[in-house]
């Protein structure tokens, strides 16, 4: 097997093993969401900052920069702002997080 297949095969396998703890994580996000209040703050933490994570390496396995995918979060962020998306009525989530992404630059 040359050294390419080699790569190849290596990156299938980690985009998989991505793909099943991006599941993983979701799955343990919603059972912590059924507990209610009893569930501790770090454990919610852990899941989602687990989750950006992971999709952050498969958008970079799939050959997008990470900067690419924060100027596209960005470009949806203002698009639902200005559509006036009712998650954006209901509290100015999208534009607190757009605020957020634009202090990073």
């Amino acid at each position: 097997m040359s050294k390419e297949n080699f790569n190849i095969m290596s990156d299938v396998k980690i985009i998989e093993d991505l793909k099943a703890q991006l599941i993983c994580v979701v799955g343990e996000f919603f059972m912590l969401l059924t507990k209610g209040s009893k569930v501790a703050q770090e454990a919610v933490l852990e899941c989602i900052s687990g989750a950006i994570i992971i999709l952050y390496l498969l958008a970079d396995k799939h050959g997008y920069s990470h900067s690419s995918v924060d100027e596209t979060i960005q470009k949806k962020l203002k698009l639902g702002i200005i559509e006036e998306d009712y998650i954006e009525k209901e509290g100015r989530n999208l534009s607190r997080l757009y605020n957020h992404f634009k202090g990073k630059n």
